[in-house]
Parts: C-alpha cells; sequence; structure tokens
C-alpha cells in the first residue's frame, strides 16, 4: 500500500519529469556554449600557451562537482525538503559564466595575466557550487522519481543534454569564427548565462513533497561518523565504491584516442569532427537505452555492460590497423562512459535507506574524486614516457579487473540486503 508521500509523488510524477527534462535540456544547451571540453579551454588557450593549464579545465569541473559531496551529506540527510537547497547552491555553478563574459571583455584593459588569474578562480568556484550542489540534487531526483524509473529519467535527462550540448557547440563554434577575439567568447558566455537561468526557472517547478514520516535523529551526527558506519556494514557497496574507483583508470587511455589517431594515421579535422560526433550520438542513444533497460533488468548488468565495452574499446585501439577501427572505438567508449557515470550515478541512489542515501551519494563521488584527476595524469605520464601501446594495454588489463569485480562482487542493491 502506498504512503500518502509516494501518492503524492506518483500524482506529480509527468510534471516532474517534463519540468526536470526541460532543466537539462536548457543546462545541456548552456552547456554547449561554454563547454569544458571546447569553448573554456580555447579561452584559457588565448591567454596561455601552458598545456597543464589548459589541461585543468575539465578536470578542475569534475573534481569540483565530486569532491564536496560528501561533506555536504550529513546536512542534505537531515532535510526534508531538497529544493530549496538545491535552487540556492545551483546559483553557484550558473553565475560564474557570466563572470566569463565579464571577464572576456575586460581582456583588453586588465591584461592576459589578470583575465587568466580571474578564470581560474571562476573554474574552481563553479565547480565547487556544482559539487555542493549535487548531493541535494540528486537527492531530490531520487525522491521524486521511483525506484523503478529512475534509471529511464537520467538517462533520458543525460541523452537530451548531450543533444542540445552538440546543437549548441555548433553554434559556438560559427560564432567563435565569425566574431572578432575576445567579442567571440564574450558572446558565448553571455549567451549560456542566459540559458542557465532559464534552465534555473524550469528547476524551480519542481514539485516535491515534504517528507513528514522521515525519521531524523535528534542528536546531529558528522558526516565520517555515518560514513563509516556504512563502510563498516555494506560491504557490497564497497565493492562498488572499488570499482568506480579502479574504472577511471581503466578507461584513462580515452583521452588520448584523438591524438594517437592524429599522430599514427594522419587524421585531418573534419575526420575528427565524425569522430567526436560519433562518441556523442553514442553517448545519448547509450544515455537513453541502457538507463531505460537498467530499469527493467537492474542496473549492475548495465555496468558490466560498460565495463566490457571498455575492454573491447582499449583492445581495438591497441590493434588499430587504420582510422575505421576508430569509429568503434568511439561509439564502445561513449557506452563505457555512460554506465560509469549516467548509470553509476543511477544505482548509487539504490543503495540504502531514505535517510542514508545522501552519505552514499557523497561517498560514491567524493572517494572517486582523486581517481578522476590522478587517472588522466598517469595515463598522460605513460604515454610520454612509453607510448600510447602500453597506456591502452594497462587500460584493457584494468577493464578485465572490473569486470570480475563487478561479476562476482557486486551485488545489485535493490534486489540485495546487506547484513549488518
Amino acid at each position: 500500500m502506498l504512503t500518502s508521500l509516494e501518492k503524492n509523488i506518483r500524482q506529480n510524477l509527468k510534471y516532474n519529469v517534463a519540468a526536470n527534462l526541460t532543466d537539462g535540456s536548457l543546462f545541456g544547451f548552456a552547456i554547449g556554449f561554454a563547454s569544458f571540453s571546447g569553448v573554456l579551454p580555447l579561452f584559457v588557450a588565448s591567454m596561455t600557451s601552458s598545456a597543464m593549464l589548459i589541461g585543468l579545465v575539465p578536470a578542475i569541473h569534475s573534481v569540483g562537482w565530486q569532491l564536496p559531496q560528501l561533506f555536504t551529506a550529513s546536512y542534505v540527510s537531515r532535510l526534508r525538503k531538497y529544493k530549496r537547497t538545491v535552487l540556492l547552491m545551483t546559483i553557484h555553478e550558473r553565475v560564474p559564466f557570466l563572470g566569463f563574459a565579464v571577464t572576456a571583455l575586460l581582456l583588453p584593459y586588465i591584461g592576459l595575466q589578470a583575465g587568466l588569474i580571474l578564470t581560474f578562480f571562476l573554474l574552481v568556484w563553479q565547480g565547487l557550487g556544482g559539487g555542493f550542489t549535487a548531493n541535494a540534487w540528486q537527492s531530490m531526483i531520487s525522491k521524486i522519481i521511483p525506484p523503478e524509473a529512475r534509471g529511464t529519467f537520467f538517462g533520458f535527462q543525460a541523452g537530451l543534454a548531450n543533444l542540445f550540448v552538440s546543437g549548441a557547440a555548433i553554434i559556438a563554434g560559427y560564432l567563435l569564427d565569425y566574431l572578432d577575439s575576445p567579442l567571440d567568447f564574450a558572446a558565448c558566455f553571455f549567451i549560456s548565462s542566459i540559458f542557465f537561468a532559464l534552465s534555473w526557472f524550469a528547476l524551480a517547478l519542481t514539485r516535491e513533497p515534504e517528507d513528514t514520516e522521515k525519521v531524523i535523529p535528534e542528536k546531529k551526527t558528522h558526516f565520517w561518523d555515518d560514513s563509516k558506519k556504512i563502510l563498516r556494514k555494506d560491504a557490497n557497496f564497497n565493492w562498488f565504491l572499488a570499482a568506480r574507483f579502479l574504472s577511471q583508470f581503466a578507461t584513462m587511455g580515452f583521452s588520448f584516442y584523438i591524438i594517437y589517431a592524429l599522430r599514427k594515421f594522419n587524421m585531418n579535422e573534419v575526420t575528427a569532427g565524425y569522430f567526436i560526433a560519433t562518441f556523442t550520438i553514442a553517448q545519448t542513444v547509450a544515455n537513453m537505452g541502457m538507463g531505460w533497460i537498467g530499469d527493467k533488468i537492474g542496473h549492475r548488468a548495465m555496468l558490466i555492460l560498460g565495463a566490457v565495452a571498455a575492454l573491447l574499446s582499449a583492445v581495438l585501439a591497441w590493434n588499430a590497423a587504420s582510422l575505421a577501427w576508430f569509429y568503434p572505438i568511439f561509439i564502445l567508449s561513449g557506452i563505457a562512459n555512460v554506465s560509469i557515470w549516467t548509470i553509476g550515478m543511477t544505482m548509487t541512489v539504490d543503495f540504502g535507506a531514505e535517510s542514508e542515501r545522501p552519505i552514499y551519494i557523497g561517498l560514491s563521488q567524493t572517494l572517486t574524486a582523486p581517481a578522476t584527476i590522478l587517472a588522466p595524469l598517469v595515463g598522460g605520464f605513460i604515454v610520454d614516457a612509453a607510448g600510447f601501446i602500453p597506456t591502452f594495454i594497462i587500460s584493457t588489463a584494468l577493464s578485465v579487473v572490473m569486470i570480475v569485480i563487478l561479476v562476482f562482487m557486486v551485488k545489485d542493491p535493490r534486489r540485495h540486503v546487506f547484513v549488518k
């Protein structure tokens, strides 16, 4: 029999799905104009020739999103409604894009060094803003979307975001080509800011009922005490964490596929564009398909599928005989990427009870953060020291280990009850 909270959630399900898919689509369109893998690195490259600083742009974003989530978990776990916290904190991941626009306009007056310092300050602010929002947002979505539909929702939202990112990125490319610098970057960042604001208003339309039945202990506990309690009692979750941590190193070769194709097979820019499009389309289809299938047969199966895709991608890159091989390589890497991020996030919220969910989310993200930033550094070191092939071989070996852990050690949390 459904509780009053569950009845309310199901009554508003279609409305909330529509509101949050709109949020995701507008958010994706905004990101496309200021992407962490395209426009922002180009903006930094216009101010410095340092490859290390340029490479830090996506790393700051990823680590900023992951790292704070455990530290906010205890606070989030005591909330009966998450929406207010989400709306307040997400301002900090959106406003910095307006700051990028202002910085671009000021560059002729403040100089490149000051512009670079401002840009990295804004990058850190944006990354941490996303990280402080993430736990409450995931908790809110997991609350308003029933368990049997979460994978489908997360998958469709990520898939729509990818489509809008791609469309906006094409428009951004024309803007960067048409306008003189730094007006070109300023235009991209201003347009991005407008769509981030529209996205915020769509998110604000979410209908989240107050959970009056949630048991909140009178004594406020420390996030690390809650974390140690979960890590001690839930062995299944520990193996899941091990697989997530390892996945970053098992896929570290992905970052070097484009460079390898360029150096080994003399790839041109047009072909590179086709490969990037192949990767984006693969991610879009995989997000929608794997999320829906995971709801039907379990998200663990989709994690295993992603690990196998990572293995096959590395093996093909290792043995690639021509550029044609890179089409399946990028398709497989797209599937693996969706498994690690979208499916990993979806499965995380299946662990534990409602009151424990923020701690599980925080542990899953924060403990993975070191691997997120270390893996590309380790991969780059191996490439510089020994070449691309050893990097692909190591990725292959680690993918096998990840598959073994997922197949033999990790159980589906929706069907598995841990022993205390």
